[in-house]
């Protein structure tokens, strides 16, 4: 049997405090369950304890402002085009890698649709793109002599939730599409301070 984090205990505990608050569970249920929560050792202590409650979808972290205007063209040659932190993203990107690659990171991006299709086309590069919980994510790829990847983490996204559709072309190269939780730390340290 696989033990409980302390972690696990509390997201229980708060997601019995949620359905309280929603009108599911009496004021005795839910102190009786909290108790059983901080109480149970194992997974398969505390499964029980919500699996009356319909489960919680995430909300998408991801802005959508419909408009014309965003990135549509992102060059990765010789070097990096990289994206990230605050950019506006237009319907239909393409990222173009030669012997270089431009990573995107969509975490605080604002995307120009709820649906936005990003093709990818790599020869001796590629990409890594970063997309945050709460959002579709599709993968259509061809690789000769390289490789592209599709590697999610979290819960399914809810119904209505932004789509991004990604299509690669990768040659001696590749793309990955992920996620990835906290922000991205990129950069070298300070150096320390002279004595």
């Amino acid at each position: 049997m696989t033990r409980a984090s302390d972690a696990e205990r509390e997201a229980t505990v708060v997601r019995l405090r949620e359905a309280a608050g929603e009108g599911r569970l009496t004021v005795e249920e839910l102190a009786t369950r909290i108790d059983a929560a901080y109480a149970a050792t194992t997974h398969a202590e505390l499964e029980p304890l919500t699996a009356d409650l319909p489960a919680v979808a995430p909300a998408s972290s991801v802005t959508v402002e419909p408009g014309t205007h965003g990135t549509s063209l992102i060059l990765g040659i010789l070097g990096g085009g990289d994206r990230r932190g605050r950019w506006r993203v237009a319907e239909r990107v393409k990222v173009i890698n030669v012997l270089g690659g431009a990573d995107l990171d969509l975490r605080e991006a604002t995307l120009a649709g709820p649906e936005v299709h990003i093709t990818v086309i790599s020869l001796l590069g590629g990409s890594d793109i970063v997309v945050p919980e709460g959002v579709h994510v599709e993968l259509s790829s061809f690789a000769f002599l390289g490789g592209d990847e599709l590697k999610l983490e979290g819960p399914e996204p809810p119904p209505g939730a932004p789509v991004v559709h990604v299509h690669t072309v990768s040659i001696l190269g590749g793309t990955d599409v992920k996620t990835r939780r906290g922000r991205k730390q990129r950069g070298i340290p300070p150096p320390p301070p002279h004595p």
